[in-house]
Formats: structure tokens, C-alpha cells, sequence
């Protein structure tokens, strides 16, 4: 096993590692990393690197029931915390993940919490995905096309492929073009506009996407997902 696999990898959860470990000894990882050392010399860079792979960490591979998948971490300082929408308690829910508590109250009667951290979401089985893992403070999508998307689509396709009955939730386009990694016939995949202020109005509210989960989880026999964050 080379080095890259303990400079890179100490941080992730072991059912996810072995599942990735091709991904970590690849070449595009080894220029991913290099890229993050030169980055973290001159900026600060979000999340902090025991957070980078929270979602993982929170939810092992036995334990995905359902998919949500972001785009990029939050750029401002202390919001990203490795969980896609998700942000650390304290820190104000920005307007997308408002949009989220919103619609959840309409759907299924709960109430709008007062914190913007998804931990609990995740511990149940939510997978908590941004396709990209790490970003420059202040720069959205300055980590775009460095080589983690290439990783988060592998872990994707793994999830498509090794397991049935998975729900993906994906929001916004750069979400839903992810289905091309889903099997349609193993999986369920809801769709719905971004919850972002800018799109929310146009399909995402009413989407009904929480109590949609919730349902199919029973339908297969599962433990449906506690939406609430008290």
C-alpha cells in the first residue's frame, strides 16, 4: 500500500476506504492532494481537514438508506462542516437550507428548528454528499474540476451498483445530471428544482420529497428518516 493511502485517507470511515481505496491510489487523487497542499499554503480552505469526509464518516456504506448531493461546500468561515446544506450549530442556516426546514414543515408538519446541523440526518442514514469536498474561503467553486468530483462520482456508482433500493434526492440541474450514475431500475430518484431562493418557487417547494422518502422506506421494510433536528 503506498503512502498516498495514509497521507490521504487517515480520516474516512473503513467500509467507504476499502470500497475507495482505487480511488485513493489513483493518479488524480495524488495531483488532488497535491493541489489541496499548495492551496492550504496560501488560503484557508474549508472544511477543516477532519471534516472533509464527514459524510462518509457519519454514514458507512451499510448504512446509506438515502442520497442527497450538493454541489460545493459553504465558502464563509465556519459553515462547512463536511455534510452537503448542513451547517454547524451557531452558525445562521443560510437560504437554501431555509428553504429545506420550509418545506419539510409544509410536507410533514415539523417544525423549523432553530440550528442548520444535519448530524442527525446523517446518523440515520442520510448520505450528506457535496460532489465537490473542499473550496477556497470566499471563492465558490474554486475546487471545482480538481479531481474531487472524479471521487464523489465513484462513490456514487458504487452506491448504484453494489446495493438496491437507495433514494436519491437531487435537487437542481448540476444534481439531477448525477442520475446518469444511478441505475433507475435499483434505485429511486426524486428530482425537483434547487432549494435555492432563486429556483425554490419553481418546483422545489411542494416537491414533498421528505414524506416521498419516508413512504418508500416503509414500502421496503425500512426505518423511515426523523426529519426533525430537536
Amino acid at each position: 500500500m503506498n503512502e498516498l493511502v495514509f497521507t490521504v485517507n487517515p480520516q474516512i470511515e473503513q467500509s467507504w476506504k476499502e470500497l475507495l481505496i482505487n480511488e485513493f491510489q489513483s493518479d488524480y487523487f495524488y495531483r488532488l492532494k497535491t493541489f489541496l497542499i499548495e492551496e492550504k499554503k496560501k488560503y484557508a480552505v474549508y472544511p477543516p481537514g477532519s471534516q472533509i469526509f464527514a459524510a462518509f464518516n457519519y454514514t458507512p456504506f451499510d448504512r446509506v438508506k438515502v442520497v442527497i448531493i450538493g454541489q460545493d461546500p459553504y465558502h464563509g468561515p465556519g459553515q462547512a462542516h463536511g455534510l452537503c446544506f448542513s451547517v454547524p450549530k451557531g452558525v445562521p442556516a443560510p437560504p437554501s437550507l431555509q428553504n429545506i426546514f420550509k418545506e419539510i414543515n409544509a410536507d410533514l408538519g415539523i417544525s423549523i428548528p432553530n440550528h442548520g446541523n444535519l448530524e442527525k440526518w446523517a446518523r440515520q442514514g442520510v448520505l450528506l454528499l457535496n460532489a465537490t469536498l473542499t473550496v477556497r474561503a470566499n471563492q465558490a467553486g474554486s475546487h471545482q474540476n480538481k479531481g474531487w468530483e472524479t471521487f464523489t462520482d465513484a462513490a456514487i456508482k458504487a452506491l448504484s451498483d453494489k446495493k438496491y433500493g437507495f433514494i436519491f434526492m437531487l435537487w437542481g440541474n448540476y444534481a439531477i445530471a448525477k442520475s446518469k450514475l444511478i441505475d433507475a431500475n435499483k434505485h429511486f430518484i426524486l428530482t425537483a428544482p434547487h432549494p435555492s431562493p432563486l429556483s425554490a418557487s419553481r418546483g422545489f417547494f411542494g416537491c414533498k420529497h421528505f414524506s416521498q422518502t419516508n413512504k418508500l422506506l416503509l414500502q421496503m421494510g425500512k426505518e423511515p428518516i426523523d426529519w426533525s433536528l430537536e
